[in-house]
């Protein structure tokens, strides 16, 4: 079986955003919520901060769309090519 490699990658895009969103919202609600989390994705994603701020909150949340597009993408890719290659009956 391989995957749809645009809805895996969107599935995987809305995953990883939204959860970068709810961490992020909770974080200006609770404001020592997953403070450590969102230091660590300011680290990977340039010119975001982890200031609890609305504005913070959805310039990650893109980051984490994109990232997710492209990693789903990516992963998805590489699932498929290993499952042909791997398969008992011919693709």
């Amino acid at each position: 079986m391989k995957f749809n490699i645009p809805a895996f990658a969107i599935a995987i895009g809305l995953l990883w955003s939204g959860i970068i969103f709810l961490v992020g919202w909770a974080n200006l609600v609770w404001p020592p919520y997953g403070s450590a989390f969102l230091e660590l994705a300011a680290s990977i994603y340039p010119g975001y901060h982890a200031d609890p701020n609305f504005g913070s909150v959805v310039v990650g949340t893109l980051y984490g769309l994109l990232d997710g597009l492209i990693g789903g993408a990516v992963f998805g890719w590489i699932y498929n090519l290993l499952a042909g290659r791997f398969s008992k009956t011919p693709a």
